[in-house]
């Protein structure tokens, strides 16, 4: 629960590596004595933020194995983060994946599906349900434009994202008058190491202004934030665009 100033004292990061997840815990007002947890696969990663954090004030952070593609991992990370009454959960676990290889692999789609979709409803339906329970709390669900309209370059990666959006704003309607608001962020192109193979898209942005857009959504009660803003605008436009003409789009 939040301290006698609205600083956050609890918050679980899914996606514990995620460089979008950890500016946005950086970029809260946290209290003196916050409880960060991070959580995912890639132990090694966790731990070396764990310990950034610390170095920058942060006295209690505590690691959670978690990975979206083993069936009942979601139980346990709910565990942890109903060791207490968790102000902020944000989910950011997000795998691009090889578009090319999923059109071929069944196993390397259903990755990419698992990773951004699948594997988080059970993780986010056990949250919802403690931070109804509760009565108060901040989700925190990180989506993309990119599910929008999916495009041939990523269209495995923008249809999960697309299924994550739609299974949040759905979530989101349940909670109302609980206590409980969720956030669905919808960056463009974030620079991160996940996109540093990539040319940076139009409107292409960092993981600090993500950051700054999150805060400022927690603490409006925003419900539906785009980054940068303009892109609401940008795809207003292009989700009525004709096929044809969108097919001939720059991938």
């Amino acid at each position: 629960m939040r301290d006698a100033v609205g600083r956050i004292q609890s918050v679980l990061l899914v996606g514990g590596s995620s460089e979008i997840g950890l500016a946005i815990v950086r970029g809260l007002p946290r209290a003196d004595a916050v409880v960060v947890r991070l959580a995912g696969p890639d132990r090694p990663d966790m731990e070396r933020a764990a310990d950034a954090l610390r170095q920058e004030g942060v006295g209690r952070v505590e690691i959670v194995d978690f990975d979206a593609c083993a069936v009942g991992d979601q139980t346990h990370v709910v565990a942890a983060a109903c060791a207490d009454e968790p102000d902020v959960v944000i989910i950011a676990t997000g795998y691009l994946g090889d578009q090319p290889t999923a059109e071929r692999d069944p196993a390397a789609a259903a990755r990419i599906v698992d990773i951004n979709f699948r594997g988080l409803v059970p993780l986010l339906v056990g949250v919802a349900q403690h931070l109804r329970g509760q009565g108060h709390g901040t989700l925190v669900v990180m989506s993309t434009v990119a599910g929008e309209r999916p495009r041939v370059a990523n269209y495995t990666y923008g249809a999960a994202k697309a299924g994550l959006d739609a299974f949040a704003r759905g979530l989101a309607a349940s909670l109302a008058g609980s206590g409980v608001n969720v956030v669905v962020v919808r960056p463009g192109f974030v620079r991160t190491r996940m996109t540093a193979h990539l040319k940076p898209a139009p409107f292409s942005t960092t993981p600090d202004k993500v950051a700054d857009a999150v805060a400022t959504a927690i603490a409006r009660g925003s419900r539906i934030v785009w980054v940068p803003g303009i892109l609401r605008w940008v795809m207003m436009v292009l989700r009525h665009l004709p096929e044809t003409l969108f097919r001939r789009l720059p991938g």
